[in-house]
């Protein structure tokens, strides 16, 4: 993928980074029915799950909603 932001360009690279994390959210939860082993599903929804904290926070740099990024 190439990376069009300038290099001081912090709200691009956020943006960027939170879409492609909800792209690889999106391919986890499609994958689990792909699947047949039942630890590998557990796996995909696991981390899903964690990925989905990540992008929060970086929903919340961007909003700043939380103290830290304010």
């Amino acid at each position: 993928m190439e990376n069009k932001e300038k290099p001081g360009d912090t709200k691009g690279h956020v943006a960027r980074i939170k879409k492609q994390m909800g792209e690889l959210i999106a391919h986890l939860h499609e994958d689990i029915s792909k699947v047949d082993d039942p630890k590998a599903k557990v796996l995909f929804e696991v981390s899903a799950e964690a990925i989905t904290g990540l992008q929060k926070a970086f929903s919340d740099y961007e909003s700043k909603n939380e103290e830290a990024w304010k």
